[in-house]
C-alpha cells in the first residue's frame, strides 16, 4: 500500500510508537524539521482558510487551494486527468518526489487533498501529524516566501472512481444492504437540528438528518487537542468499540461535501488498516437535496 519508504528515517519512530497499521503515512513535526531540506520532498499546505498560507507557512511549502486547484470550476466534480497532470507539473511533483500534506484544523483539508491525489493513483505522500497548528505552536521556522521548483514531466494516471469513492447509487446500495455508514458531521447535523456545523452558515441542503442506518462519529474525535491523530488504541476504541466496525467491513463515510469524511477515511484506511473504505463526497449536500431520498432524524439507536 505504500511507496514512501525511500526517504531516510521513514517510518518515523515517533509515529511508529503510536501503533498504526501504516505508520509510514504520517510524519512528526520533528521529522519534517530535520528533513525538509531534502530535495525529494514537496510540502503542500491545504487549508480551509486559504488566506493563511500568505500569513506564514513552513519554508519550502507551496499553497494548494482546494477551491480552484482540486475542483472543477463548472461541474461538481474533481479536476480531470489533464488538470491533475498540469497541477503536479506546476508544483514540481512526480512519482520520485514525496509529498507532505499539512493544513489547518486538524489537517481537515490536508487529508481531503491526500484523498483526491489517491483518486489518481498518486501514492508517494504522507501527512504531517498535527499540521500547521502544531508546527507554529512549537515555534518552528515559518516564512512568507514562495518557493520555486522546476516544472516536472509528471504523467497522470486515469482517475479511479471505484476503489475509494462512493457515488449516490453506491451509497444507496450500501444503505439497502445494511452495511456500515459513518456520518462524521456534528451531532446537530446528524440529528437534523442544523444543516451545517455550529457557527457556519446554515445552507447547502433543503432537508436535515442522516442516511438511514448511518452511525454518528464526529470526525474531530480522532484528533488530540494539539491536532495530532490519537493513537491506534484510542482510535480502535472509537471506531471498533463504539461503532462496532471491523477492519474487514466495507465502510462508507460521509459528511456535508466530503471533506471531513476524507479525514475519517484516512484514519480508517491508514491508521487502523481497514481494507475497504470509500468516501461519499456527494455527502449531505447531495443526499439532503435528492427528491425522495430516505432521511432519518434524531439520535442514533
Amino acid at each position: 500500500m505504500s511507496s514512501v519508504n525511500r526517504l531516510p528515517g521513514l517510518p518515523d519512530s515517533t509515529i511508529v510508537a503510536k501503533g498504526y497499521a501504516h505508520p509510514e503515512r504520517l510524519v512528526s513535526t520533528a521529522w519534517l524539521d530535520a528533513h525538509r531540506a531534502n530535495p525529494a520532498l514537496r510540502l503542500l499546505e491545504c487549508n480551509e482558510d486559504v488566506l493563511l498560507y500568505d500569513v506564514e507557512h513552513i519554508p519550502g511549502a507551496q499553497k494548494l487551494d482546494w477551491h480552484v486547484d482540486l475542483n472543477d470550476q463548472v461541474e461538481r466534480d474533481y479536476i480531470e486527468r489533464a488538470g491533475f497532470e498540469a497541477l503536479l507539473r506546476r508544483l514540481g511533483i512526480d512519482d520520485s518526489t514525496t509529498v507532505v500534506f499539512y493544513g489547518d484544523k486538524n489537517n481537515w483539508w490536508a487529508t481531503y487533498a491526500f484523498w483526491v491525489f489517491r483518486l489518481y493513483g498518486f501514492d508517494n505522500m504522507v501527512v504531517l501529524d498535527g499540521g500547521r497548528a502544531k508546527w507554529i505552536a512549537e515555534d518552528r521556522e515559518t516564512t512568507t516566501e514562495r518557493p520555486r521548483y522546476a516544472a516536472s514531466t509528471y504523467v497522470a494516471r486515469a482517475r479511479d472512481d471505484l476503489s475509494i469513492r462512493a457515488f449516490l447509487e453506491d451509497t444507496t446500495a450500501h444503505m439497502l444492504a445494511a452495511r456500515p455508514l459513518v456520518d462524521v458531521r456534528s451531532p446537530q447535523e446528524y440529528t437534523g437540528e442544523t444543516l451545517h456545523m455550529p457557527d457556519y452558515p446554515q445552507e447547502g441542503t433543503l432537508r436535515g438528518g442522516h442516511i438511514p442506518g448511518a452511525r454518528s462519529m464526529p470526525w474531530a474525535r480522532a484528533a488530540e487537542g494539539d491536532g495530532t491523530f490519537k493513537g491506534a488504541a484510542a482510535l480502535r476504541a472509537l471506531y471498533e468499540g463504539e461503532l462496532g466496525l471491523a477492519p474487514t467491513d466495507s465502510v462508507v463515510t460521509y459528511c456535508r461535501i466530503g471533506e471531513r469524511s476524507s479525514h475519517t477515511w484516512f484514519v480508517l484506511t491508514y491508521l487502523l488498516g481497514f481494507a475497504n473504505v470509500r468516501n461519499y463526497d456527494g455527502s449531505w449536500t447531495e443526499w439532503g437535496n435528492v427528491v425522495r431520498a430516505p432521511i432519518r432524524k434524531g439520535e442514533q439507536p
